[in-house]
């Protein structure tokens, strides 16, 4: 099909296919802004703007994410304009430097509104991360996208609203991404585990012979046996509502888990500081089956709050048991996610 065919069909498209669902909430209330000035509803008119909710430990984000940081590159010389709306899920993404840390480490140059307060999630009616708003030039929303995957239709729809809007020129082959590491689509075929929060506030399976204790230290051990989705403490650990914190060194985590990818959201209490770990799957050191935040021997460091991907198993895709032992105390983990 030739590029001018491509555009007749994109504009016919545009017209036929897509709705105006409202008009977009303006973006005031953010609490700061990373990679760009403030900007207003009245600076992105004549644009195409994609509005992008996210979290940065948020695994389902971090695979849309090679997508959008392409299409921001592809279509910015054509009148898109990429916005990051970053919501915070846990206390420690409230922390400006941490996702500013973030954004570089993930190569994001688009523009950033960092959303503590939830003025700009709230204004939106938001639920999800990640969930993607497209904006017209008219300043109206024409289409929404929560969750992962419709990649495809995702660009289509911002290639008929650039036609729409004017723009010509632009590639109209839909991008093409070879994503590595937790950037990776998600295996759904095998994945029988879902993300469960360690907190006491969300979680659920906990195993552990010893019933949680909220806010006190308290020594807990693993059962002999646990069942799909249940996992356990060993050692010296606080519960609170987010988080569960490590309080003396040699304590660990153990889940019974079905999945390709297994990672961890967990930081240092205090920042500054290093905790060392060592990962198990069933006993064994991971060798292959290592994700890139650990080596072929389980080793790993815990540097700062974020997703670490402990686990990335070949096929067979089974049920195994995992098991984190750090070597430093002091460590705080948000959530187990899966891929």
């Amino acid at each position: 099909m030739t590029f001018a065919a491509v555009q007749f069909r994109l504009a016919g498209s545009a017209a036929m296919g897509l709705p105006i669902e409202g008009e977009s909430p303006a973006l005031r209330n953010a609490t700061t802004w990373l990679n760009s000035q403030p900007l207003s509803n009245a600076d992105l008119r004549g644009k195409i703007a994609l509005i992008d909710f996210w979290t940065y430990s948020c695994i389902n984000w971090r695979r849309t994410l090679p997508y959008v940081r392409a299409w921001a590159n592809k279509y910015k010389a054509h009148g898109l304009e990429v916005v990051g709306v970053h919501t915070p899920e846990f206390a420690f993404e409230r922390e400006v430097d941490n996702v500013r840390d973030a954004a570089m480490g993930m190569r994001i140059n688009y523009a950033i509104a960092i959303d503590n307060d939830y003025a700009i999630w709230n204004a939106f009616q938001n639920e999800y991360w990640p969930a993607l708003y497209f904006v017209d030039g008219k300043g109206r929303i024409r289409h929404h996208k929560f969750g992962e995957g419709d990649y495809d239709k995702s660009e289509s729809v911002i290639q008929q609203l650039l036609v729409e809007g004017g723009a010509h020129g632009f590639d109209p082959r839909l991008v093409s991404i070879d994503a590595a590491g937790a950037e990776a689509a998600a295996d759904w075929g095998d994945l029988r585990s879902q993300e469960n929060y360690l907190g006491n506030e969300r979680t659920e399976g906990f195993a552990s012979h010893e019933r949680a204790v909220l806010e006190k230290p308290h020594t807990y051990a693993v059962p002999a046996q646990l069942e799909l989705n249940h996992w356990a403490l060993a050692g010296d650990w606080t519960v609170k509502k987010q988080a569960i914190v490590l309080n003396a060194a040699g304590g660990g985590i153990a889940y019974q888990f079905n999945a390709r990818d297994l990672h961890l959201v967990m930081g240092p209490a205090a920042r500054g500081t290093r905790a060392r770990f060592r990962v198990l799957v069933d006993g064994e050191i991971p060798g292959d089956a290592h994700g890139v935040d650990a080596d072929e021997q389980g080793n790993g460091t815990v540097t700062e709050p974020r997703m670490y991907q402990l686990i990335r198993q070949w096929r067979p895709i089974v049920e195994r048991k995992f098991e984190i032992q750090f070597l430093d105390p002091d460590v705080e983990a948000y959530s187990f996610t899966f891929g």
